[in-house]
């Protein structure tokens, strides 16, 4: 069963799509449309559009798209009716329930219920007997109850049925447990046993506070030391981040990035609310897009080993491409945050916020880093140095700090500012012609239909889904133009499967009085959507005359009887003779 269109309509209606994105984004006008930087990926000039006429939007960048409830989707990781709930409840509309099979929605709660049941259970074993070590070692780590409290940590028992035996009594199912990731099927094949044993447990709590996942550190020497809850219906690594949930009313616009769990609690526990951990993997462009958000500055503090290094490097280009502000934190004698603040005692956290206080850009961090692969009292380290670091600057978008920092350069290597400078803009206008070339390879490979993997066909028959794809644009556009397209071509006239059907469906639509889009979201894959608003949403581009219309009409039409190279193979002679004949008529 489906939502009722009537209330899909009102749904959308009281929901302003420029409204809704712009409690997440700046949005600017660009003539009827709304501009801004996108909120799914990382980019310096804004792509991400909102057409306010039909409600939809469309990123040219990353080619997201759909409706309001598909970006209510996207952006808070729901599901379908999870989305419309969220726009409901936000819109003051009760959905009717019945009317619709939200079986996903169903196991999504069941899931979230088993988490917090199980982060109930966890948390009761650590205060237990069978807990002593766990909270021994929890205590050894300088954390106190009330932390302990705050952030639920808990225990699982040396026992692989200790889980799984409660939850069940509470009436979980073992798929259930199994889509929760709590639990997995013994190698015997018979019954389910817990995935997490003998662990100081970490519960993962999203930005709603349900509990969405969990970490665990071994108690005793067997390996990995921690262990993560894999994706799940509710959960996925890279699109979340450890304790966001705190950081985010914090009430600064700057967030400390954690390697680890530990970490982040002490830095709570010394009054830094605004520390946040990646979820066992390394920081994702998604994450840096959660982090900005809730941010304008972010002060990355890594352990200070090689592996920590690495992740700053790589952390600093996912981040400033998002457009935030990056700092780095340096923390003397290798420690981290956790063993720094435990190791001053009652100082550490003041001491603590002075190093956070004086931390540098990401730009003295790495021209520190760079100072030290190179001798600065040779020719060849200083120009080895001076070439790298060009590039270093080069990097930066505002003219004035590339300066100051061109200055510096200058007087530490005793070469002419002006000579920095100019190799700088060498290297500008360099980077500036490869994003062109890439850019327009890009383009050509769009033009071409390579990269569209919706309709695989596009690549052979461009000609044909280039005019499937101007109707279709015109139609949803149009629909009272109808009548014009009706017993001029059909479904069975199109030439690519994916625009026939596109065509079908939208038919059925306006034919039946129905908006042509309303319920998009509902219909198609989220890929799908994408799709569709890309090829809507280049109406303005494509002709919109009657003569027109029926351009494309016969365009489809001719495209759909050539016959290409394959066929020319496999066709018999008379299919061939016909196709000729054919051939000769059109041209006379």
């Amino acid at each position: 069963m489906r939502l009722p269109e009537d209330f899909i309509s009102e749904l959308k209606y009281r929901s302003d799509i420029s409204d809704i994105a712009s409690s997440y984004m700046q949005l600017k006008r660009r003539g009827r449309n709304l501009v801004g930087l996108c909120p799914f990926h990382g980019e310096k000039t804004p792509s991400f559009n909102i057409y306010t006429e039909n409600g939809s939007f469309y990123c040219f960048g990353c080619g997201v798209g759909g409706d309001v409830i598909t970006f209510v989707m996207k952006i808070e990781n729901l599901d379908y009716m999870e989305a419309v709930k969220f726009l409901a409840q936000r819109a003051g509309m009760n959905v009717p329930e019945d009317a619709v099979d939200d079986s996903m929605s169903k196991l999504r709660t069941r899931v979230f219920e088993a988490n917090r049941e199980a982060a109930r259970f966890y948390y009761s074993k650590l205060y237990s007997r069978e807990g002593k070590q766990a909270l021994s070692y929890l205590h050894s780590r300088a954390l106190t109850d009330k932390t302990i409290r705050r952030f639920g940590l808990g225990y699982s028992p040396n026992n692989r049925f200790a889980l799984t035996n409660h939850l069940k009594a509470k009436g979980f199912t073992d798929s259930e447990l199994i889509a929760a990731n709590l639990v997995f099927k013994a190698r015997s094949g018979k019954g389910v046993v817990d995935r997490f044993v003998d662990r100081a447990m970490f519960p993962i709590i999203d930005l709603r506070g349900n509990v969405i996942a969990f970490g665990g550190r071994i108690m005793s020497d067997q390996k990995p030391k921690y262990l993560n809850t894999s994706d799940t219906v509710v959960f996925n690594k890279s699109h979340n981040l450890f304790s966001l949930n705190n950081a985010k009313n914090s009430g600064t616009k700057q967030l400390i990035l954690c390697e680890g769990y530990m970490d982040v609690i002490a830095l709570n526990q010394a009054g830094f609310s605004d520390a946040v951990a990646t979820l066992g993997t390394a920081l994702t462009s998604e994450q840096a897009m959660l982090m900005k958000r809730y941010c304008e500055e972010v002060v990355i503090c890594y352990d200070a080993d090689e592996a920590g290094q690495k992740a700053t490097a790589r952390a600093i280009g996912i981040l400033r491409n998002v457009g935030l502000v990056v700092r780095v934190l340096n923390i003397p004698d290798g420690k981290d945050p956790d063993e720094f603040i435990r190791k001053n005692g009652d100082k550490g956290p003041a001491m603590f916020k002075a190093l956070l206080e004086s931390s540098g850009n990401d730009i003295e961090y790495r021209l520190q880093k760079l100072r030290q692969k190179f001798d600065l009292n040779t020719t060849d380290g200083k120009f080895s140095f001076l070439s790298q670091a060009v590039k270093i600057l080069a990097t930066i978008d505002n003219s004035i700090e590339r300066e100051l920092y061109a200055s510096k350069l200058a007087l530490e290597s005793n070469v002419e500012k002006n000579t920095i400078l100019e190799q700088i803009r060498k290297t500008v206008r360099s980077k500036e012609y490869s994003d062109r070339n890439a850019e327009f390879r890009k383009l050509q490979s769009s033009v071409s239909g390579r990269e569209d993997k919706m309709n695989p066909e596009h690549y052979k028959k461009p000609r044909a889904t280039v005019a499937e794809q101007n109707l279709l644009a015109f139609l949803v556009n149009n629909p009272d133009k109808l009548p014009l397209i009706e017993g001029r071509i059909t479904a069975e006239d199109f030439v690519t499967e994916f625009n026939r059907k596109l065509f079908s469906y939208f038919y059925e639509r306006i034919k039946a009085h129905k908006e042509p889009m309303n319920t998009l979201s509902a219909d198609f894959t989220s890929d799908e959507v994408s799709s569709i608003i890309a090829i809507v949403s280049k109406y303005s581009q494509v002709a919109s005359t009657d003569s027109a219309l029926i351009e494309y009409i016969n365009t489809i039409k001719e495209e759909k009887h050539k016959i290409n190279a394959e066929d020319v193979t496999t066709a018999s002679n008379q299919e061939l003779d016909s196709y000729l004949k054919k051939l000769k008529e059109k041209h006379k």
